[in-house]
């Protein structure tokens, strides 16, 4: 395990200035790289107590205009088109890269990493996702995946139009059984 100084907060992890220990691998490729921690060694705790009031305060500014885009995101909706089989089942998965690109689309910057995908979208309809946009805020939008806009839009009503389709074809088996039923009983032998 190895020790670093956290520069911002992170989620399950801990907050701004403490010392914490994680795998070399997750400090090595992923909290050093992106200037989240630093080593946690003498030099470095000094460094940060001089740099503490002014990493505090750009916190705060990025916070800050993370919740006020929070305000302006909350609740939208994202439309992924897919080509799906039947069921609903997708020929493939929508991605934290789709929703971020939908997002974009809508007239908002927000990268893959941003996304939070509990698991992974391989049907049809309607889901509930988090966007990161900082450390500390958080906002929740939905995914409407759908084969054609048309089937976005009645997903939004509440409508399945997968369900719809069934039953279409359901009728329309009926229809077709009970006309050939017709045509064979009612000719004389």
């Amino acid at each position: 395990m190895v020790e670093v100084i956290l520069l911002e907060r992170v989620e399950k992890l801990g907050q701004m200035g403490q010392v914490v220990k994680v795998r070399p691998g997750f400090a090595r490729n992923y909290l050093l790289p992106q200037k989240k921690a630093l080593r946690a060694t003498k030099e470095n705790l000094a460094y940060f107590e001089k740099q503490r009031s002014q990493l505090e305060a750009q916190n705060l500014a990025r916070r800050s205009e993370a919740e006020h885009v929070a305000k302006k995101l909350d609740g939208i909706a994202v439309v992924v088109i897919r080509q799906a089989g039947e069921s609903g089942q997708l020929y493939g998965s929508v991605t934290a890269r789709d929703i971020a690109e939908g997002v974009t689309a809508a007239g908002f910057t927000v990268g893959r990493g941003q996304v939070v995908l509990d698991k992974a979208i391989k049907t049809l309809g309607l889901y509930q996702l988090r966007l990161v946009l900082h450390p500390e805020v958080s906002v929740q939008i939905t995914a409407n995946v759908a084969q054609s806009a048309e089937e976005a839009e009645m997903q939004a009503k509440g409508v399945d139009p997968i369900k719809l389709a069934q039953e279409a074809a359901a009728r329309e088996a009926a229809a077709a059984a009970a006309s050939g039923e017709q045509a064979e009983g009612g000719a004389p032998p």
